[in-house]
């Protein structure tokens, strides 16, 4: 048996997948937004008054959708450090510093070159893209830690300083 589609079966049909994929839709949005909102009842648990329990509630909300968690691995890092680097404007890539990493250190954070003419003269290039701590010192960018083999620190001075000498870290294809 062979269905044939009336105009008044055609027009049923439209209409139900239309209804069916805003149902969905907004039942995502609402399972979404719930999600993020606490509940009047969750805030009371934290707060005292009134205005602090609104108060809350606004800091939670505003907390849940903008807090962003890295892993704590090179991928992790590399993805903490591209957002610093966006908000600061300091150009370059994942595959740029990953690339740049990779030759630098392995992915080591502690990594220490001590044979280098930089480590002849007292000052050893260290940490994931083996910075030097005049250069460290030099680049380093506010948000991130004050300590050279800090991982988001390392990499984000570096590419600092690879976007001052040579436009963005993506240029560097050997020892800096």
């Amino acid at each position: 048996m062979q269905f044939v589609q009336t105009p008044v079966n055609a027009d049923r049909t439209a209409r139900t997948r239309k209804i069916s994929v805003s149902g969905i839709a907004a039942a995502g949005a609402i399972a979404a937004a719930l999600t993020l909102v606490p509940t009047q009842a969750h805030a009371a648990e934290h707060t005292g008054t009134a205005a602090a329990k609104t108060a809350s509630t606004a800091t939670t909300t505003k907390t849940a959708a903008s807090a962003k968690t890295y892993s704590n691995n090179l991928d992790g890092w590399i993805r903490e450090s591209l957002d610093i680097m966006k908000s600061k404007g300091i150009p370059g890539t994942y595959e740029g510093l990953h690339r740049n990493i990779m030759r630098e250190s392995s992915g080591n954070p502690n990594a220490e070159n001590g044979w280098d003419v930089n480590a002849q003269n007292g000052t050893p290039s260290k940490g994931l893209l083996q910075v030097i701590q005049p250069t460290f010192d030099t680049y380093h960018v506010a948000g991130t830690a004050n300590d050279l083999t800090d991982p988001v620190a390392n990499i984000t001075a570096a590419a600092n300083y690879a976007a001052d000498r040579y436009g963005s870290i993506d240029n560097v294809d050997s020892a800096y």
